[in-house]
């Protein structure tokens, strides 16, 4: 129980990073090597709008687990906590056809490992 918890804990802190990467920092050379992408790009009004944008999704999915993790228990619990990590393995999934194979890793590898525990333990 407490690695699914942990392993929860860890997707919820790396969403709170993205989010605040994606919102405040978009233009940083950190940006720039998690996502990939070019300055030039990053520097435009429009990918900045766009980064804040999908940040703020990120900063859904982190709060939410926050408060599933600090609230919740039981089948309530249980039932959140795979309802959130799946969301992330699937957006994990996408985004690494669609934008950067390492998104696999970097955050579906952290979402399936703790859906794993979730279903194993809770």
């Amino acid at each position: 129980m407490l690695i699914a918890f942990i392993l929860s804990w860890i997707v919820a802190l790396e969403h709170l990073f993205i989010m605040i990467l994606e919102m405040f920092f978009s233009t940083t050379s950190t940006a720039q090597n998690a996502f990939e992408l070019k300055p030039e790009f990053l520097n435009q009004k429009e990918a900045k709008s766009l980064m804040a944008n999908q940040g703020l999704y990120n900063g859904f999915i982190s709060i939410g687990l926050m408060i599933v993790l600090l609230i919740l228990s039981g089948a309530a619990l249980k039932s959140m906590l795979l309802l959130f990590t799946g969301f992330v393995f699937i957006a994990a999934i996408f985004g690494s056809l669609t934008a950067a194979k390492k998104i696999i890793l970097v955050q579906g590898l952290p979402a399936l490992l703790a859906f794993i525990a979730i279903a194993l333990t809770l």
